[in-house]
């Protein structure tokens, strides 16, 4: 094989080792990308979780508040009575 023939093959050997890792480059990328995507989404809907979850809280919470208020009102309202000091309008 003549040195002009190694030189060619060489230069082609090169240039197609440069092709595979500029795609492989681009592979890296698209795939850094990808879960870059997929961490931005599992994190929006890990608010939209907590903040449904905060609104049920608070919704149960303020049942809660009101289940006690009323036995309460029930409780006085029947000492009242018991004791005869109800008012009736």
């Amino acid at each position: 094989m003549s040195n002009l023939q190694q030189s060619y093959n060489a230069g082609q050997t090169k240039g197609q080792a440069q092709e595979k890792a500029e795609q492989w480059t681009e592979s890296a990328k698209e795939t850094a990308h990808s879960a870059g995507d997929k961490t931005a989404n599992a994190a929006q809907s890990t608010k939209e979780s907590a903040q449904h979850g905060q609104q049920q809280a608070s919704g149960f919470i303020q049942q809660t508040g009101e289940s006690v208020k009323n036995m309460a009102q029930g409780a006085v309202d029947g000492v009242k009575n018991t004791l005869g000091i109800n008012e009736k309008k």
